[in-house]
């Protein structure tokens, strides 16, 4: 008797221990199926967040080149400007313009001494 009792023990052990497996299984299923719905949904947001940052870097090139062409051009103005007005001022005043000459030469002869 003790043979038949312990074996019906075991069956129904069996059965329960059965029944926990195909719980456990159906619970890693599931958490598979969460996992690769997780996977989607953060590849989704890492590909519209790549999206949004290339395009805001691209904006941000873009006015970077022209905030630099606008000051290009405005350095490119400002040397013509100097320029037309050095030479107006040495043709109106050619003796000042050399005694100004004289002394940078003068001034960086003497530190290129020391």
């Amino acid at each position: 008797m003790a043979s038949l009792f312990h074996s019906a023990r075991g069956r129904s052990g069996n059965g329960t221990l059965h029944d926990i497996e195909s719980t456990i299984e159906d619970q890693i299923e599931s958490l598979r199926d969460e996992i690769a719905t997780l996977t989607k949904l953060v590849s989704k947001n890492t590909r519209r967040y790549g999206d949004r940052s290339r395009y805001q870097a691209a904006a941000g090139y873009d006015e970077l080149i022209a905030r630099g062409e606008d000051l290009l051009r405005d350095l490119q103005e400002g040397y013509t400007r100097g320029a037309t007005e050095v030479r107006d001022t040495v043709r109106s005043h050619p003796v000042a313009a050399i005694g100004t000459a004289a002394a940078v030469a003068l001034v960086l002869a003497f530190l290129v001494r020391r």
